[in-house]
């Protein structure tokens, strides 16, 4: 699964590499807008005449994907780092198959890492029942739920929720890097 993610976040940053040089800020509203240049982003890339990257470009996705991503001061995750500083390590990759599947495995890992960032928590071992444990008499039934008392937890926990402030990441922001120029894509 996360070999098959790394295979197209590696896609994507080649695909997308120089994005954030086409990107235009446009300050005449009362919060900024971020537009995506598309004519200069294929111009520069020589692929004026790529039916399925205008697709890509003109597709709602891509539109989330600049809304986003385009912001300058935002927090930076592991596409940012590959778009800015490993295009050229890809490329370089291109002809060499056991490289190319070791950068694949190296980015599975950060990509499980970043889901999984205390692994011995979540994987657990549960004791299995001794046999027989089902026939014992000792075991109580389960408690019956008061209705009255769920819907007082309910709304003690939707008042607090109310005064409480919105709950924030604990990433930290920083200025994304724009990465290398816009090359042609080969």
């Amino acid at each position: 699964d996360k070999e098959v993610r790394a295979i197209f976040l590696r896609l994507f940053a080649q695909l997308f590499q120089g994005y954030r040089s086409c990107l235009q800020l446009i300050r005449i509203h009362a919060e900024p807008v971020i537009h995506f240049h598309k004519a200069a982003f294929l111009g520069q890339r020589g692929l004026i005449e790529n039916d399925f990257l205008t697709k890509v470009l003109n597709g709602m996705a891509f539109a989330g994907f600049v809304s986003e991503r385009g912001p300058p001061f935002r927090t930076c995750d592991l596409f940012d780092e590959l778009v800015a500083f490993e295009v050229e390590r890809i490329k370089a990759e291109e002809g060499n198959p056991p490289k190319m599947i070791k950068h694949v495995r190296e980015l599975a890992e950060q990509l499980f890492k970043n889901e999984n960032p205390n692994p011995h928590i979540a994987f657990q071992k549960v004791p299995r029942p001794t046999e027989g444990s089902h026939l014992r008499v000792h075991i109580l039934p389960f408690p019956r739920i008061n209705e009255g008392r769920v819907q007082e937890l309910l709304q003690e926990g939707l008042a607090r929720s109310q005064g409480a402030p919105a709950a924030t990441r604990g990433d930290k922001k920083c200025v994304v890097p724009a990465g290398p120029p816009v090359g042609k894509f080969i």
